[in-house]
């Protein structure tokens, strides 16, 4: 059974930092692309950023290039989010989706065939 489990959201002030994690099992990881997606209230999930854990591709979408940085420990199955200069726009559910033999259109939610069950993220003005 695949598992996705996202761990490290939490409450900061604009401008600062946060770290997420996804930590996946039940899988081959390097069969994977693994995403970063978020949901603010009243709006649609929207991709964030991605990483095709065998070609080592990235994908950031424009609102948080610069700022949001993504990688992976290969050894521990796990894929980071290094989210920095949080805006209160930043503010969501954040989740990890993982999409097997990776995938061409790394925003697209249908593409993911497996989804973590969420972490907050609020950035306070």
């Amino acid at each position: 059974e695949v598992q996705l489990v996202e761990s490290g959201g939490g409450l900061v002030q604009a401008g600062g930092s946060l770290r997420l994690s996804c930590a996946a099992s039940g899988l081959t990881f390097d069969d994977y692309s693994i995403g970063w997606f978020r949901q603010a209230p009243g709006k649609e999930r929207e991709g964030v950023s991605s990483i095709n854990i065998g070609t080592g591709s990235i994908y950031y979408a424009d609102s948080v290039k610069g700022r949001f940085t993504i990688s992976s420990d290969n050894a521990k199955n796990t894929v980071y989010l290094q989210m920095n200069s949080l805006k209160p726009e930043d503010t969501a559910v954040y989740y990890c989706a993982a999409a097997e033999g990776g995938t061409l259109y790394p925003s697209k939610l249908s593409e993911y065939e497996y989804w973590g069950q969420g972490t907050q993220v609020t950035a306070s003005s």
